[in-house]
């Protein structure tokens, strides 16, 4: 098999790259190890970014999320009883969508499936060869038999996990790496949201996230011990240390029910550099990782994507690689200040276990300065919905 494009991982943003590039008349091929059905069971955060939303309706696939989608347009910070409110659209004119991570791939393939698009399933032992010379191509075997795809380009798209990033060779890149002393337990209940907007919580007992996917699906998380698991919380427990971490006024209104969904995941800051080597360029999770504080997590893949789409664009249709040839700074340029983003926002409302007296004096001068000052709570609205590409 031929492709002018191979891209490993059938997440969100690998087929958000092939229906872009599809639309353009650039031919791609889709390798996923897992089962379509794997890939949608992953519950993942739902908060789009502008970029995002624009390059959903770039790539044809808008309709359902523009129509099902929530706008927001703000949100509440709070620490202990003491909350207040920071305005998007008066503070940048923009806003955020909410639209969930699921129904984001759902919808991408579906647009796939609707153009024959080509997305492999089952694909073990995927191996890049010669990703360093003009001739790369990509193996994988399915049902014991190996298959072999050429291309011009290989976009590594598969994750923190993924065969990607370790093709390029350990004396090229180089990582960087904060692991977070805590996790986040999550649960999805079918239960009205708490707030119109989310409520960044912190409080002297950890932090507390209340989310949303629509009028009737809530996404809440608490601060927990990595050393936790899902089975060490019932949801009684949860719904508790969720009240006391909240200001009261939620607190009282809040609405439980059983978890349909609950797990722990670990937090980390992560960026590999380069993120390319010669014909293999990486996006998303393979190339860099964020806390959820932030929101930033798929919306950092699609910054990637943006800049590697229109490096191709300009490869295929106008013979000029200067796209492709700055991949790598342009994306890192704006992930760095994601990183940024997310760092702090966890270290503003988290509480860490060998924080001082001091420390914690600190914490809470720096929730009332963002509280009390317009240019704060401007570059920290600028930052949530997104800085430009």
């Amino acid at each position: 098999m031929r492709r002018q494009v191979c891209i490993i991982g059938g997440g969100p943003s690998g087929l958000l790259l092939s229906q872009l590039l599809h639309r353009q008349g650039i031919d791609s091929v889709v390798l996923e190890r897992k089962t379509r059905d794997y890939v949608l069971s992953r519950i993942r955060a739902g908060i789009l970014e502008t970029g995002m939303v624009n390059l959903m309706r770039e790539a044809g696939v808008s309709e359902r999320m523009d129509r099902e989608g929530y706008i927001h347009e703000g949100t509440v910070i709070a620490h202990g009883d003491d909350r207040f409110g920071i305005n998007f659209k008066d503070l940048t004119g923009d806003h955020v969508m909410i639209y969930g991570q699921t129904e984001v791939t759902r919808d991408l393939y579906d647009a796939r499936d609707a153009a024959g698009g080509t997305v492999i399933f089952n694909a073990e032992g995927v191996t890049i060869h010669d990703a360093d010379s003009d001739a790369p191509y990509v193996t994988y075997i399915t049902e014991g038999t190996e298959h072999r795809i050429d291309c011009d380009f290989v976009a590594g798209c598969d994750g923190f996990h993924g065969v990607s990033r370790r093709t390029i060779p350990l004396d090229v890149r180089r990582e960087y790496e904060k692991v977070y002393p805590f996790g986040w337990l999550g649960i999805l209940s079918e239960t009205p949201p708490v707030h119109d907007e989310l409520i960044y919580a912190g409080s002297d007992r950890g932090f507390a996230l209340c989310s949303m996917r629509n009028d009737n699906l809530s996404r809440y998380y608490v601060q927990c011990s990595l050393s936790d698991s899902p089975e060490d919380w019932t949801d009684d427990a949860f719904w508790d240390e969720l009240r006391k971490r909240i200001p009261q006024e939620f607190a009282d209104q809040l609405i439980t029910g059983p978890s349909i969904e609950k797990s722990i995941a670990p937090l980390r800051s992560f960026v590999t550099e380069p993120m390319r080597w010669g014909r293999l360029f990486l996006c998303g999770d393979a190339a860099h990782i964020v806390p959820p504080t932030g929101a930033k997590g798929l919306n950092t893949a699609a910054s990637d994507i943006h800049y590697l789409y229109q490096g191709l664009l300009q490869f295929y249709h106008e013979g000029d690689s200067e796209g492709i040839d700055r991949y790598s700074e342009k994306a890192l340029a704006r992930i760095w200040k994601a990183e940024r983003f997310s760092w702090a926002t966890t270290n503003l409302l988290h509480r860490y276990p060998d924080q001082s007296p001091f420390d914690l004096k600190m914490q809470k001068a720096d929730v009332a300065f963002l509280r009390d000052n317009h240019a704060a709570q401007t570059a920290f609205a600028q930052n949530y919905v997104g800085l430009p590409y």
